[in-house]
Order: C-alpha cells, then structure tokens, then sequence
C-alpha cells in the first residue's frame, strides 16, 4: 500500500527568498497520527502545503497517495481544517448545512445525495457530539463546538487523510487537552491517518505516535517518548 504522504528530497523557497526547507524526506503511512511541530517560520506550513500539492517544491518530489502531489486526483480523500482565522463565515450556516458542504468533493455538484450520502453525514455529525445542535447556526456555537463542526465538515466526505492546520490556536490549555482527547478517540475510532500541524504539541503527545519537528528541515522524527525533553517546547529546537 503506497504511503498516504511522500517528500523525496525535497527543497522549496518562495521567488526571490532564502530556502524554506532543504532535502526534506518525508514518509506517513497509512492510518499514522503524527504531529508536525516547530517555531514559526520554521517552515512547517511550507511543507504542509507541498505535501498536500498547494506548492510546487523547487526540488525533489511531493506524492499523495502515490502520485504526484500537485497532479493528485479525488481530492476528496483529504480532509483539511484550515486554520482558525480562516474558519469564520457570515452566512447563518447551521451545522447541518455546513457539514453537508463537506460531503459535496465525494458526491460531486449536481449529483442528488442518496441514503449513502445522508448517512455519511449524520454519522460525521454524531461522532464530534452535535447532534442536539445539528439545526443551530454555526456562530451560536462556542469555539470549540465550531472546531467538531468543521472536523464534522472533513469527516462527512469519508476522507483517508484528515490535516489539521493549527487547530487550537487561540484556545486555552483545557480546551486543548479535550480537544486532543477527542481527536485521540477519533482516530482510534475510524483508523483514518492524522496529520496535525501545529507550533505546539502538547495537547495530543499522549495520542501521537510520531512527532516531526521542522527547522528548515526535519530535526527530529520519531515517538514522542524518545523526544528530547529541551525540544518540547519547538521554540527551542535547533538544526
């Protein structure tokens, strides 16, 4: 089974700028929770973005699912939770019509849902715990019930990668930990591979089986428990 992500020697820098990232090899396998990690600007959201084909590399090679990650087809096998700054959204939305958006890359645009599609959907509802809410609109929610809503969104179109992009910026240490927890069962759950992105990642260490810290290029890659404890915090993590 080809592996859900690929970096091969890979290199990118932005037109006119320094390297972001140098010879990054890179393998997530399927069904993985791995957290990548490290300061800002070091360059962990350059190498999400080559990976999931958002960014050509300058060098090497970028695969998704065992092909090349720009040209990758049925996109609807990612999930991806955008940042918390690009989650908000005017429309009186409610939860059960945003995650129905989520099901639309599998079912295609004019193609009428069928039981498949409606089950789908309440299942993604029910497994992030808003089914009391599923007829409120999203901004009544707290900011956490609209981080499940959004997770709802990714899950209703049963993808085999789920990224999450800085998740829990801005959320305090409890809500953290809850969310790590929940995000542990889910993947227990569904099997589907994890990929959380993140400056920090404390709230899901105890769930993670691999952490991979970015400066510039991959410092370390390998089980939390084998982490140095001065590169907890990635603020601190040296090439």
């Amino acid at each position: 089974m080809q592996p859900a992500v690929e970096l091969k020697d890979v290199s990118f820098a932005y037109p006119g700028g320094p390297e972001v990232l140098s010879r990054v090899n890179l393998e997530i396998r399927r069904g993985e929770f791995v957290t990548i990690a490290g300061p800002n600007g070091g360059g962990k959201t350059t190498l999400l973005r080559v990976a999931l084909g958002l960014e050509e590399p300058t060098g090497g090679e970028a695969r998704l699912f065992g092909e090349p990650a720009d040209g990758a087809r049925d996109r609807y096998r990612i999930g991806y939770l955008a940042q918390r700054t690009r989650l908000a959204i005017d429309a009186p939305a409610t939860v059960s019509e945003v995650v129905t958006a989520g099901r639309v890359p599998r079912r295609g645009l004019l193609r009428p849902f069928g039981h498949a599609d409606r089950d789908a959907i309440a299942d993604a509802i029910s497994r992030v715990g808003l089914q009391a809410q599923a007829a409120t609109p999203i901004q009544r929610l707290s900011g956490g019930q609209q981080q499940r809503a959004f997770i709802a969104k990714a899950l209703a179109g049963e993808p085999e990668l789920l990224v999450l992009d800085e998740p829990t910026a801005g959320v305090d240490v409890d809500a953290q930990e809850a969310f790590g927890a929940f995000l542990g069962g889910l993947h227990e759950a569904l099997g589907v591979t994890i990929l959380y992105v993140s400056h920090e990642f404390g709230a899901v260490e105890r769930f993670v089986e691999r952490v991979i810290l970015v400066r510039g290029g991959i410092v370390f890659d390998g089980p939390p428990a084998e982490l140095p404890a001065h590169w907890h915090d990635p603020s601190h993590v040296h090439p």
